[in-house]
């Protein structure tokens, strides 16, 4: 104040709240400025219609939109670009960045949506899949363990356990398309540049290399075999390696 007086400035005393006021000067004054914002982010969205059961351990970035009866459960962070539709389920642990959820969706528990994921309505990513640069229509289903990347899902669509679009090569990143009501056996990869064909399937444990027609059968895995009575021999076999060891 002295200094401002001595070059002729007016100066005055204000009144301000606390939280308006915060200096930044280090990471610590940091930590405690993020606390502040983000508890006026917290509010802000359950102030427009959304619940958070446990709103301190979410995590929202200034731009999120999210929409009327949107459920947030514990431990979600929403990074920037997220557009969250009204109705929607954001189940605990997942992590969203640039994506779009639409009406009644449901996310996670567990899952990461990346930039470019686009879930359509009542769409469900379940536990422990990532979706990347893709479209999910309407009911479709990535229910577990999944990896879509570059890729159109058709409506009404479901994805097994352990399905992975195969995307990159190490150079190019290549497109799938899965069509409407179409089914992916668990643990199977879709190496593309591939189509799924509406209404086909894929047999679990298939590697697909080539388009699939509609309504057609698709199976890419050996055939299975079995030698009776191996498991015994083998068995004994072992324990004798076993009992010379010891």
């Amino acid at each position: 104040m002295e200094l401002a007086r001595a070059d002729g400035l007016e100066t005055r005393v204000v009144i301000a709240d606390e939280t308006e006021v915060l200096g930044v000067n280090d990471r610590v004054q940091l930590a405690q400025a993020e606390a502040v914002a983000q508890t006026r982010l917290r509010r802000a969205a359950m102030a427009g219609g959304a619940t958070m059961i446990a709103p301190e351990t979410v995590f929202l970035s200034a731009d999120a939109m999210i929409g009327r009866d949107v459920v947030i459960e514990p431990h979600v962070v929403i990074g920037p670009g997220v557009e969250i539709a009204d109705g929607a389920v954001i189940h605990a642990f997942s992590h969203l960045e640039g994506a779009r959820v639409g009406e009644r969706a449901s996310v996670g528990p567990f899952a990461r949506l990346r930039p470019g994921a686009a879930l359509a309505e009542k769409a469900k990513v379940g536990n422990f899949v990532e979706i990347k640069n893709a479209n999910v229509a309407p009911g479709a289903k990535v229910n577990h363990l999944s990896y879509i990347g570059d890729a159109d899902i058709g409506a009404n669509a479901n994805i097994g356990a352990g399905t992975i679009t195969c995307n990159y090569d190490g150079f190019l990143k290549y497109r799938t398309t899965i069509g409407e009501n179409a089914f992916i056996g668990s643990n199977s990869s879709l190496v593309a540049p591939v189509t799924i064909g509406q209404g086909a399937y894929v047999g679990s444990g298939s590697v697909i290399t080539r388009d699939v027609a509609p309504d057609a059968l698709a199976l890419a895995r050996g055939r299975q075999s079995e030698k009776l009575g191996w498991a015994v021999s083998f068995r004994m076999a072992q324990a004798a390696k076993k009992s010379k060891v010891e």
